[in-house]
């Protein structure tokens, strides 16, 4: 490439071809400095005997470098399995690992891995020690994808970095399947159960959350009995012994799967607040829809635009629409007693004995019962069906508040992304953003590797 015969011309003694000619001298030799300079990228890189930098190839116009990696010939490797020295059999065809960028350009690393042959266990490839045998990237740079995919979308990291989508993607994948074989697999003493739409037509998930770690557990598909069976099955009944309480709704499902399979689950459900003050807030909303309606009738547009005052809980009114809520309240609405009845509610998980919260769920429901509004009367009714384990928090005192947190965050992500494509995607992305994995590649120490640790 380098021609250092003087031009005839009496010109500069360095004849740079393409793609460096009409370039400064001072340039030109910085360059082929970069590239010759093996050694600086042999301590960068920690590449280690046997392993040497044979050349370097830089490329401006496509800001890319490449690295050629070789090892010294005549040498032995230890076997992959047995670590007993053998010859070397052949080499397999070259791998390129795309590595953290140098100078602002992308670094690409290649190598053709030696593969030996050990009496006992065949032919085998050395392990590269640059980055997972089924990866294109180096333990570094995947590091760096990870960090990314954290704060943003996928599409987002391949744009950012240059990358196929496939390959961000690929990286994330396998780090949430090593990940979860690293995570302890364990059933937590205090769960919670919820469920989560994955698309449009009632297509949902079920999700089983560590209440005490704050993660998601297990992604199952649908919110039938067996979706949660699935997860429980896992365990030996020894196991589930010990779980000590389930926060849920009032899913049927979810309430005959936990019966059939936790010992005692009868005073281990937890029906969750939340999910009991949304079923009163709805019945309140269709209090509010039937008086606007008749209202509206008689042209009276009284109600319109006041839907989220009667659903927010009073503290949580903006200034601006607190004097419209003052006055909607000081009229004889059937709403604002439905509202009244729905905020009076809150008050029963303020008790901390299961009598006490009994005694005020009594006066709440006679009043519910009696206050001749239809969807509050039914709401009333299917709170006491299911009282005894409405009770049961006056024991355990958990909620699903952590799994609700947990919802927007996976709906933050499903935003982000835009949707995906399938289930398995969906899981995925929830084990990585939710399952509090351990989710970075580890570099194993091994006498062949081409990197140091």
């Amino acid at each position: 490439m380098v021609n250092t015969k003087p031009p005839a011309n009496g010109g500069e003694t360095l004849d740079i071809s393409q793609p460096f000619a009409g370039r400064s001298k001072a340039t030109n030799l910085l360059e082929i400095q970069f590239m010759q300079d093996t050694d600086f990228f042999s301590k960068i890189l920690g590449i280690k005997p046997p392993w040497f930098i044979k050349k370097v190839e830089l490329d401006r116009e496509k800001q890319r470098v490449d690295i050629y990696i070789d090892h010294t010939k005549g040498l032995a490797f230890p076997c992959p399995k047995c670590e007993k020295l053998c010859s070397v059999y052949d080499h397999a065809r070259e791998r390129i690992f795309r590595h953290l960028s140098v100078c602002q350009m992308a670094t690409f690393i290649h190598v053709c891995l030696p593969r030996v042959s050990c009496d006992e266990h065949g032919i085998l490839q050395m392990a590269s020690g640059l980055g997972e045998d089924r990866g294109s990237v180096t333990y570094e740079f995947e590091t760096l994808v990870l960090d990314l995919e954290q704060e943003c979308s996928v599409e987002s990291v391949s744009r950012l970095l240059d990358l196929n989508w496939h390959t961000c993607w690929d990286v994330m994948e396998r780090s949430v399947l090593r990940g979860r074989k690293r995570k302890p697999h364990k059933l937590p003493k205090r769960i919670g159960v919820d469920e989560k739409s994955f698309a449009k037509g009632h297509r949902y998930e079920t999700l089983v959350y560590n209440i005490d770690q704050g993660t998601v557990e297990y992604v199952g598909d649908h919110r039938e009995q067996k979706s949660l069976e699935t997860y429980y099955r896992q365990f030996k009944p020894k196991k589930r012994k010990k779980v000590k309480a389930i926060a849920m709704d009032m899913w049927d499902p979810y309430i005959a799967a936990t019966k059939a399979l936790i010992p005692g689950a009868k005073n281990k459900i937890v029906f969750d607040r939340f999910h009991i003050m949304q079923l009163v807030m709805k019945a309140v909303d269709k209090v509010r829809k039937e008086e606007h309606r008749a209202f509206m009738q008689e042209g009276n547009e009284l109600l319109k635009g006041s839907k989220y005052l009667w659903l927010w809980n009073e503290e949580n009114i903006p200034e601006h629409r607190r004097a419209d809520f003052e006055y909607l309240r000081s009229l004889d609405l059937k709403v604002c007693r439905a509202r009244a009845i729905k905020d009076n509610l809150r008050h029963l998980w303020n008790y901390g004995t299961r009598i006490y919260m009994r005694k005020f769920f009594s006066r709440w429901y006679f009043w519910a019962t009696h206050s001749r509004l239809s969807p509050i009367i039914k709401v009333a009714k299917t709170l006491k069906n299911h009282l005894y384990n409405i009770l049961t928090y006056a024991k355990h005192r958990i909620t699903n508040a952590l799994g609700e947190s947990l919802n927007s965050k996976i709906e933050k992500v499903k935003r982000l992304a835009c949707g995906f494509r399938n289930r398995e995607h969906y899981r995925i992305a929830i084990y990585f953003h939710c399952g509090g994995l351990d989710l970075y590649p580890k570099r194993e120490s091994s006498a062949s590797q081409i990197m140091a640790i």
